[in-house]
């Protein structure tokens, strides 16, 4: 492989994990009541069809990685990058394959 294609790479794989880690940086506690203000009016006041531990950690991040491609994509928009890690903190640090998967919303 030729340097500048290894630059390349090397700087591809510096953006995907600096990406990544925008949401990790979000605020869990402060996550969980902007789920249940901001998620729950379009998902119901039980949240059932969507919990922390609708999904593992993994999906979680694929979810938030393309956040632009979810049903409620309308309503996301309205909701600031700020607000949205924590949501992902939140969801993310209780899926069901976390340590402390939630168990009630």
């Amino acid at each position: 492989m030729k340097r500048s294609s290894i630059g390349v790479i090397a700087a591809l794989i510096l953006a995907l994990a600096a990406a990544s880690l925008a949401y990790a940086e979000g605020n869990a506690r402060k996550g969980k009541f902007l789920y249940r203000q901001k998620c729950r009016t379009c998902h119901g006041t039980t949240a059932s069809d969507l919990s922390p531990s609708s999904k593992t950690q993994a999906d979680w991040k694929k979810t938030f990685a393309k956040w632009e491609g979810v049903k409620c994509v309308k309503e996301w928009k309205a909701v600031s990058e700020a607000d949205r890690a924590d949501i992902f903190a939140y969801l993310h640090d209780y899926a069901k394959d976390s340590p402390t998967p939630a168990k009630c919303n």
